[in-house]
């Protein structure tokens, strides 16, 4: 039995190598696939290389075929070149005859002499230039060509605004005329509004008028408010304090008084006809409350016309239709000159008269007061 077995490993063995063997071959095999297939490729990168170098070798002979044609056309162009410069130089000659001719006759183009010259030394640094570019001398020729276009569009320019500024002229005396016209109107205006100014001022000087007569007429009997024409009658003199009834000691001098106050304005027929209404007023000062004031200074108006409406004098002269009354409480108090309230003074009756255009000119006045 141990004999079989070493028959066995030995045969094992043998298998073993056998496939090694083989594997070995097999790589071996893989490279020299390999190795053929690398030189096939490097082959036919060497055709392929060889096959550039002669392509780049023809493309060499024929620039240099072309490098002698080239070299053939620059002399050409450097004989065309020193033609175009003796060309040139005959140009500079008549250009510097036609710059004397346009600095003669264009004295308005003195702004632009400065550029003729900075232009005359971009000619000569074009010349000096012309044997290495040909480009240069064509941008010379059209920077020259632009230059003369300028000049003609500067001078048409020139023409134009010369003509234009003629019309402007023109159009300026003609509104010279026109504003010497107008003014003139306007001052005729201006004068015949202030006269109709004043003529509106006498209609509405109508109230001072009446105030005149009424001082000229009560003279130093009676004295009356200067601004409104108003009568002003002390409380103390016609109520006790705190009272709206009349005192029988002042009703003489009431009736005195409204009589020649009435009679000064209704004796004359012009101020008569403009009468719309005698207003009686009544006014306290301030002590009180607003509510309680109003009720007595309205008590005492009341008062005060209920006696005037009683009178022989206002029957007669038809007075009782003009007769208002009412009371202002402490709205109109008198202030003496610091501004403090003076209650002596602000306990009054007045007795007012209103016109009957009285409202329409005092909106006059104001208008024509107005800036």
């Amino acid at each position: 039995m141990f004999f079989k077995n070493k028959k066995n490993e030995e045969t094992n063995f043998w298998l073993s190598y056998a496939d090694l063997m083989a594997g070995l071959l097999f790589v071996f095999i893989l490279l020299i696939g390999a190795i053929v297939v690398k030189s096939i490729v490097l082959k036919n990168n060497l055709a392929s290389k060889e096959n550039s170098l002669e392509t780049s070798l023809e493309m060499l002979l024929l620039r240099d075929s072309e490098v002698v044609k080239l070299k053939k056309l620059l002399a050409d162009r450097m004989k065309e070149i020193n033609k175009t410069k003796d060309a040139l130089l005959i140009t500079k000659d008549a250009l510097d005859l036609k710059t004397e001719e346009i600095i003669n006759l264009n004295n308005i183009l003195l702004s632009r002499n400065m550029r003729i010259d900075d232009f005359n030394n971009k000619v000569i640094i074009m010349q000096n230039l012309l044997s290495e570019n040909n480009e240069s001398i064509e941008s010379l020729n059209r920077t020259l060509q632009d230059y003369e276009n300028k000049v003609l569009i500067l001078s048409n320019d020139l023409t134009s605004k010369d003509n234009t500024l003629k019309l402007k002229d023109k159009e300026l005396l003609d509104l010279l005329r026109a504003l010497d016209e107008r003014k003139t109107k306007y001052d005729s205006l201006i004068a015949k509004l202030q006269s109709q100014k004043a003529k509106i001022r006498s209609l509405t000087g109508i109230k001072i008028k009446v105030i005149a007569q009424l001082k000229e007429s009560l003279g130093k009997h009676v004295e009356i408010d200067t601004q409104s024409g108003s009568l002003r009658l002390s409380s103390n003199i016609l109520f006790d304090r705190g009272s709206a009834k009349l005192k029988k000691s002042s009703k003489k001098e009431l009736k005195k008084v409204f009589i020649n106050y009435i009679g000064a304005l209704t004796a004359n027929r012009n101020i008569r006809s403009q009468l719309d209404r005698i207003v009686i007023e009544g006014h306290t000062d301030s002590d009180g409350g607003y509510l309680y004031n109003l009720n007595l200074s309205q008590k005492r108006a009341f008062a005060v016309m209920n006696y005037l409406l009683t009178l022989e004098f206002t029957k007669k002269n038809k007075i009782k239709p003009l007769l208002v009354a009412s009371g202002r409480s402490y709205l109109d108090t008198i202030k003496n000159k610091n501004g403090a309230e003076n209650k002596n003074a602000s306990r009054r009756i007045e007795i007012k008269f209103r016109l009957k255009n009285d409202d329409a000119m005092n909106e006059i006045d104001r208008i024509l007061d107005y800036e």
